[in-house]
């Protein structure tokens, strides 16, 4: 299944694979089109289906994750030298930007860790 709009004729390579607590949606970012690729998971097949991308607003997301209620996603833009987070909608894996950018040098890894 492609990460990647039809139309997209850069260079990319994807760098993170995560699957929503819910085990209902699976996200995927793309280094070069600076994107999350957001597909559902049928819970029949478990084949994906695509839902849509979501700029990371930034550049070579080289990381990102979930936080473990499913609400908030981060994403680390290696190249842009950001941290966007993101509010998941649970009911179609679509992501809003919720709040500001968080500048810091190369982040690559994103982990939440338990309280």
């Amino acid at each position: 299944v492609s990460t990647l709009p039809e139309d997209f004729a850069g260079t990319n390579s994807t760098a993170q694979v995560v699957v929503h607590p819910s085990g209902k949606l699976v996200y995927v970012s793309n280094r070069g089109h600076d994107s999350v690729a957001i597909f559902a998971i049928d819970q029949e097949s478990g084949k994906l289906r695509f839902v849509g991308h979501e700029s990371t607003q930034g550049r070579t997301p080289r990381n990102f994750n979930v936080d473990p209620t499913g609400t908030l996603l981060l994403a680390a833009n290696q190249a842009g030298n950001t941290i966007v987070t993101f509010r998941i909608d649970r009911e179609t894996g679509r992501l809003q930007p919720a709040g500001p950018v968080t500048e810091t040098p190369a982040p690559v890894c994103v982990v939440f860790r338990e309280a």
